[in-house]
């Protein structure tokens, strides 16, 4: 493959541009609802240094923040394949770069200059991929060390509406949603300093508890697309009536199963509804998805998990001037040993690859990645592959589940020794 110059992981993050900062301004305008509102809790008198953490449901979370905020700048921790093709709007709004799932000290180091260097606010999504079902995602365990150690506050963003408008598996087209958000401050300037990390953390987790259904339900919020349950089927995979895997399709405001027949309806306001004549199981979209990890609890406690599929494979060699490089296909097996890649790339060579259960607490998957498929995101210090299975059919949310089930598993088997 050509060398190409790789992406420079070492350059400090730039102080926001003030001309771009017109954009975000006005991209807020044009994308939130004028009635938009922002709810401050425990904030007077805050000022910069503080870390903002916000929850992740779609693109609008960005101008969420800015509205939260202003007329004040902000840095943001951005995943790097949004560098691509972009790197000078990404840096110049501020962009911290980080490879998802990865232990990188250097983007570390970022934050902490622009905490207590800068007196900057740092914007980070705690969850490190987008909510699938509307919930809350799990959250990395470091975030109580990083506060302790910026010793500043922490302030918390929990949008509603945000997942409603556009979720990941069907965002086009966009729902007329209201937006709202909550702007806390669950730690301050002196408990980051009196607090342990452990208690910290705890805070931050606690913030963290959210339902967009039963949010929507509980606020009568009407949503009358036509297409409001289209593609649904890419988290509600496995049919609960007659548990059989990836045989679930939807369309418009409707889902069901291939195998047996089974078929329910979205109304209006979220809640499911059997419409083939059998007993409801789940009216509410949260609890499908959480009986789903619980199944695949079961099969990775039996020893059952494992998932093989022949993958194409394309490595984000820099964010100027190659982005996404094809390498080829190679057999992918996803197990109690990681995620495991082995076969001949398109140039001749070898490809052998392994990411460790124990080292990845979750994975980032991406539904129909820019048009280009289903794909996984595996990354180390200093490479980004993205993973796109060629075979299997609507798998990744049964992926992401297993990666989280065997982390805990093996974390638990570590505690017990």
């Amino acid at each position: 493959m050509k060398e190409y110059k790789p992406f420079d992981e070492n350059l400090r993050p730039k102080i926001p541009y003030p001309y771009l900062m017109a954009v975000e301004w006005g991209g807020t305008i044009g994308m939130l609802p004028l009635n938009t509102k922002i709810t401050k809790i425990n904030c007077k008198g805050l000022k910069p240094p503080y870390i903002l953490l916000a929850n992740h449901a779609s693109f609008i979370d960005f101008p969420i923040v800015v509205k939260a905020i202003f007329p004040r700048r902000v840095n943001w921790l951005i995943s790097i394949e949004e560098f691509n093709g972009r790197e000078w709007l990404m840096r110049g709004i501020g962009g911290i770069y980080k490879r998802k799932f990865t232990s990188d000290l250097t983007n570390v180091r970022h934050i902490l200059w622009l905490l207590k260097k800068k007196k900057r606010i740092v914007v980070i999504y705690p969850e490190a991929r987008f909510s699938l079902a509307g919930i809350n995602e799990k959250l990395d365990g470091s975030y109580g060390k990083l506060v302790k150690t910026a010793k500043c506050p922490v302030v918390t963003l929990i949008a509603h509406g945000n997942f409603l408008n556009s979720p990941q598996w069907n965002k086009h087209p966009k729902r007329k949603v209201p937006i709202s958000a909550e702007m806390k401050q669950i730690v301050t300037a002196e408990e980051a300093l009196s607090l342990t990390a452990e208690e910290i953390q705890q805070r931050i987790e606690n913030a963290f508890s959210y339902d967009e259904y039963q949010w929507q339900y509980e606020n009568k919020i009407k949503i009358s697309s036509k297409a409001r349950a289209n593609n649904i089927h890419r988290i509600l995979y496995q049919c609960p009536v007659c548990g059989k895997e990836f045989c679930t399709d939807s369309k418009d405001t409707e889902i069901w199963c291939e195998n047996c027949g089974a078929r329910w309806m979205m109304d209006e306001y979220g809640r499911l509804h059997r419409t083939d004549g059998g007993d409801d199981v789940f009216s509410h979209v949260p609890d499908w998805y959480r009986w789903e990890r619980e199944q695949v609890r079961k099969q990775v406690r039996d020893g059952l998990y494992n998932f093989e599929d022949t993958v194409r494979v394309e490595e984000l060699v820099n964010c100027k001037d190659a982005g996404f490089i094809p390498l080829g296909e190679v057999r992918f097996t996803h197990d109690m040993n990681g995620f495991t890649l082995h076969g001949t790339l398109d140039d001749g060579t070898t490809f052998d690859f392994n990411r460790s259960v124990i080292s990845m607490y979750s994975c980032h998957i991406e539904y129909n990645f820019k048009g280009r498929g289903d794909a996984i995101d595996l990354a180390t210090k200093g490479k980004t592959y993205f993973i796109f299975p060629l075979t299997a059919r609507n798998v990744l949310t049964k992926i992401h589940f297993a990666e989280e089930e065997m982390h805990n598993l093996l974390k638990e088997q570590e505690q017990s020794k």
